[in-house]
């Protein structure tokens, strides 16, 4: 029993059990870091009070912008060009001239925060950690380096367990500076520090595979990697103005406090982005193999994906729209009660988050990054106008709004250029989830509104009621995720 386990968890065997085995780690690692990370950022966002939560989240939503200019689509070129097992350049040399790429940007990266965004905030303190932040900046940077690596063999253990291993660092840090110093400045530097950690694990981890990193530069090589990344790199920069400009744009017009009310119930939907993440990631490698080789297993694959998708988005989307309010004192307290209308509001993006990232990932795997470009381009600057349109009026609920709004355009382009490519269905396999979640529905109102029971409760007995009546209807995503688990008989759709 222990080897066979021990088979399924550590070796890649049948296109099915690889999946699943990549699911599994990434999913694990993903919930049970950011779960951890959810637990200090809670405490934290107690302690610190909104204002000076606020400020923080202001902050590091600069540098998660940064940090794809950062990358520059370094880390996906070399995780789909080694899974497809046919590298155009020699693997060493790729490997220390995309590294040293990525150092370059990053330095500039650094010398922004450090020298020009102090000048973009009039938030009070923000100032102060700017640099410190600019080390998690760094370190975040070179441990998804190393992070790139785990994927493009398939080995996503080890980057579970480092991820893992760096949000527990980020937990220990956190309380340890919070209780002797509870101020932003503080909770910045034991931010910095646990992510430190974790890009020295990281490296450690991996020194066998970057023996030479360092030696193996090669100018030749820079005009072609730069030329295959820059449409990932426009994407992401774009992409980056879809996720992160509403805390900027609300920290130009908004107090810290409404900062920090939004960015209390960013944290909650941005954790459960993990879902499709962790999904597409685990595909990535797969559909980079069956492209334009096996379009029709490609399209099985992704049918199934999706249906997954919108099968864990839609009750998530319905039951954070109806429970905002006790979800948000639940995790964040009354004081943040303000926030719960764009909580619900941003529970809806579920539902256009989760098929958007399974569709980028496909189209990035059949080499059309360039309608990525495209992609982000408009919902990263619809997302812009519209935040600047909205927010000095309506504030937070402004920008929820605008959020809704650009993703639901972006999806609408990505969506057209997904079917054009793969000529996949849909509807057909969300008519049993329609019904479960109608289910779930009468239950999340019955409970909270007629019975005025415990939110707890009320989550756990309207997803016991979804599942079930899945299970009664016989739902075939189901039973594809049960003959992944349990290593049935790797068919050709899977």
């Amino acid at each position: 029993m222990w080897a066979k386990i021990k088979i399924f968890f550590f070796t890649n065997q049948t296109t099915r059990q690889t999946l699943a085995k990549n699911t599994f780690w990434l999913g694990f690692s993903n919930v049970a870091g950011r779960l951890l990370r959810a637990i200090i950022i809670i405490y934290a966002a107690r302690t610190l009070g909104a204002a000076e939560w606020g400020v923080f989240s202001y902050a590091t939503s600069l540098v998660a912008f940064l940090t794809v200019l950062a990358d520059l689509g370094m880390n996906s070129i070399l995780t789909r060009e080694t899974a497809r097992d046919q590298l155009s350049l020699p693997q060493k040399e790729t490997l220390s001239t995309a590294f040293f790429i990525k150092l370059a940007l990053l330095i500039v990266s650094i010398l922004f925060i450090v020298f020009f965004a102090p000048y973009l905030t009039n938030l009070p303190k923000a100032d102060a950690i700017l640099p410190i932040v600019a080390l998690v900046l760094a370190f975040d940077t070179m441990r998804d380096f190393g992070s790139a690596l785990s994927r493009a063999f398939e080995k996503m253990e080890w980057e579970a367990g480092l991820f893992i291993f760096t949000n527990t660092a980020i937990v220990a840090f956190g309380f340890a500076f919070l209780y002797f110093s509870p101020t932003v400045e503080a909770f910045s530097v034991a931010y910095a520090a646990g992510t430190g950690a974790g890009m020295l694990l990281t490296f450690f981890v991996l020194r066998h595979r970057l023996k030479g990193l360092l030696t193996n530069f090669s100018k030749k090589l820079v005009r072609p990697l730069i030329s295959a990344a820059w449409p990932i790199a426009l994407s992401g920069i774009l992409g980056g103005l879809m996720l992160n400009t509403d805390v900027v744009v609300l920290g130009w017009f908004r107090s810290a406090d409404e900062v920090g009310f939004y960015a209390a119930a960013q944290r909650i939907i941005q954790l459960v982005y993990v879902i499709p993440i962790v999904l597409a990631v685990s595909a990535f490698p797969i559909f980079s193999r069956l492209a334009r080789r096996d379009d029709a297993q490609a399209k099985a694959i992704l049918e199934r994906v999706l249906s997954l998708s919108l099968l864990l988005a839609l009750p998530l989307a319905l039951g954070g729209l109806i429970l905002n309010r006790p979800i948000m004192e639940l995790v964040f307290g009354s004081e943040y009660l303000p926030s719960a209308l764009s909580f619900g509001l941003l529970s809806l993006t579920f539902i256009l988050t989760f098929p958007s990232i399974i569709f980028s990932n496909t189209i990035f795997a059949y080499g059309q990054q360039r309608k990525l470009i495209i992609f982000a381009a408009i919902g990263g600057l619809a997302n812009v106008v519209l935040d600047l349109a909205f927010i000095p009026t309506w504030g937070m609920v402004g920008s929820a709004w605008a959020t809704i709004i650009s993703q639901a355009l972006a999806l609408a382009y990505l969506y057209r250029a997904m079917k054009a490519a793969l000529h996949f269905e849909l509807a057909s396999h969300l008519k049993k989830i329609a019904l479960a979640l109608g289910v779930m529905a009468l239950v999340v109102l019955g409970m909270n509104f007629a019975l005025t029971a415990h939110v707890l409760w009320t989550i756990g007995f309207s997803a016991a009621a979804y599942f079930i009546i899945l299970w009664v209807l016989k739902e075939p995503v189901l039973k594809e995720v049960k003959s992944a688990v349990f290593g049935e008989t790797d068919y050709n759709c899977l």
